[in-house]
């Protein structure tokens, strides 16, 4: 399954269907024990938040609140490049990375596109003569027009730019083009590591901590995850945006804040952010659907916020309150919020009598949010089949005890610090996601490292979560991931230059998740200590009696 995933010789969803058969031809597993691995909660976690980005994607509010952020942040260069990377990494944040940079670059193509037609309009160079008609032979005349200044009738001369300039102005457009256009695909990737529905190799690792270990007791949840995740993806999106400022705009900071800027640039700026409030005035005032969408929206995530907490019991806790066992899951938020949205109106309802017949009223049907044509449509399906392909996989290698043979064999780690164990792993998975898929990679590594933790006593979480968020970190390959190949269609990139600016921020993704698990993860998973959990599933799997306390003293 690695290497068919590695080689995509076949789709990759069709590989992960490949467990169905031979575990059980095997002797592995049985047949229905595979399949139920296929639909798990976490799959449905997906779903419905899947269907919940779709409803926003299809009422183009993600649009509008890209827009409007980026009127409040404004059109300097520096400025406008931070913009457009906390809008789409907030995005990435709730829909998918795919469709938020399908979104964000052509905005940023039109954005750009007005600023270098502004700037070759004011480069156009304007020379007051004299009546003696003295004229620089270098430009060539394009306009002659009659002006009166101080009581003197001078001629004015419009000339074009010379053709050196020129190239100079295609040239600096092209390189801030580039740099906006990985700006957009980079922050996609690093928004999507925020949540837990962000992106896929988080709810595989939900997935998967939850099969290897049942009794983690949910360590693993929405609110646990944002805790971590989203410092982690603030820090490496301020690095990114310093490191793509100084490779594409120079190290004029400032020039590129703005400071002490010219007439003509103060024009640019003004004309490019009149583009953008053109593109937000064109969106109209909010409509019924879109104001329900947020609503629905915002409503979601304090649900998944304030379901289990931690720090204070949870809505579900009290409310439905089953003992020490949980039923319910932050899948069954998401599901039962995109239940709303195909039975809410996608309009406010009103009533139509039919002027043929008086006797009878004709109530005109409003369609709902969100539709199963819509959602059909946008819903990846084979990220589904490939998560569930990715458990199978971990559930058969637990089965198989290879895992656990893998993990062994990793022993020699115990005599390495932990900080360093991390770091390799992290800059291990972080080359390996390059040519795979970043879904293949942790359904690959996650049960090995596991096993791994187990052997020298280290918290899983320790190694899994590096893991984890290490397969986000696909930027140097178009092929990487489906952003950087959005970009890369537009024909403005080359490769050299997605590895040039990628190679950095993969170097500056494995410090920051590094400095990330070593230090603010400690509190929030504690990681100090080798959780119980962990050593009573190991314990069972060799057989042990797990109902002695004295076992893990």
């Amino acid at each position: 399954m690695a290497l068919l995933w590695c080689t995509e010789a076949l789709p990759l969803a069709v590989t992960a269907l490949l467990p169905v058969v031979i575990f059980p031809l095997t002797g592995i597993m049985e047949s229905k024990e595979v399949c139920m691995e296929y639909l798990k909660d976490t799959n449905m976690l997906f779903i419905g938040g899947m269907l919940v980005a779709i409803a926003v994607e299809h009422w183009n509010l993600h649009k509008r609140i890209a827009l409007r952020v980026l009127l409040i942040v404004g059109v300097r260069p520096a400025l406008l490049l931070m913009g457009f990377m906390g809008v789409t990494a907030f995005l990435s944040m709730w829909i998918t990375n795919t469709a938020t940079t399908a979104m964000m670059v052509p905005i940023a193509r039109v954005v750009l596109e007005q600023m270098h037609k502004s700037e070759q309009e004011n480069s156009s160079m304007e020379q007051v003569v004299a009546t003696n008609g003295n004229i620089n032979g270098g430009f060539e005349l394009q306009e002659t027009a009659h002006q009166q200044a101080n009581g003197h009738i001078l001629t004015v001369e419009k000339v074009q730019v010379p053709d050196d300039n020129r190239e100079e102005l295609e040239k600096k457009h092209l390189t801030i083009s580039k740099g906006m256009s990985l700006a957009v695909c980079y922050s996609a990737s690093i928004g999507g590591i925020a949540t837990l529905t962000g992106t896929s190799p988080n709810l595989v690792m939900k997935g998967q901590l939850d099969d290897l270990f049942p009794l983690n007791d949910n360590v693993v949840n929405f609110a646990s995850w944002f805790s971590f995740a989203f410092p982690t993806m603030v820090v490496l999106l301020i690095s990114s945006w310093l490191w793509l400022q100084l490779m594409f705009l120079g190290f004029d900071f400032k020039k590129n804040f703005g400071c002490g800027s010219s007439e003509s640039e103060k024009m640019r700026s003004k004309q490019a952010y009149g583009v953008i409030k053109s593109e937000h005035r064109a969106l109209g005032p909010m409509k019924f659907a879109e104001i329900i969408t947020l609503v629905l929206f915002i409503v979601l995530v304090l649900l998944w916020f304030t379901r289990e907490p931690g720090f204070m019991p949870g809505w579900a806790s009290v409310a439905f309150d089953h003992g020490d066992e949980s039923y319910i899951t932050d899948a069954t938020v998401a599901v039962f919020i995109s239940l709303l949205m195909f039975l809410i109106p996608s309009e406010i309802p009103s009533c139509f009598r039919n002027q043929k017949d008086d006797r009878t009223e004709q109530i005109q049907a409003t369609p709902a949010l969100l539709d199963w044509q819509t959602v059909n449509k946008k819903m990846p399906w084979n990220i589904v089949i490939l998560l569930g392909g990715g458990f199978a996989l971990a559930k058969g290698s637990e089965a198989s005890h290879l895992s656990d043979w893998l993990g062994s064999k990793l022993t020699p780690l115990q005599n390495i610090p932990h900080p360093a164990i991390a770091f390799l792993l992290s800059l291990l998975v972080a080359v390996f996601t390059e040519c795979t898929s970043n879904v293949a990679t942790t359904s690959l590594f996650l049960p090995i490292l596991a096993s791994m933790s187990q052997a020298i006593c280290l918290h899983p979480l320790y190694v899994m979560l590096s893991c984890t968020l290490s397969s986000s970190l696909a930027f140097m390959l178009p092929v990487a991931t489906p952003p950087n190949a959005i970009v890369f269609s537009y024909g403005q990139l080359r490769v050299i230059d997605m590895v040039k600016a990628g190679s950095m921020l993969n170097v500056l993704g494995v410090l920051t998740i590094s400095l990330a698990i070593n230090t603010w993860a400690y509190p929030v998973f504690e990681l100090h200590k080798f959780p119980s959990w962990a050593n009573n599933t190991y314990c069972r799997s060799q057989g042990w009696n797990t109902s002695n306390p004295d076992v893990f003293v």
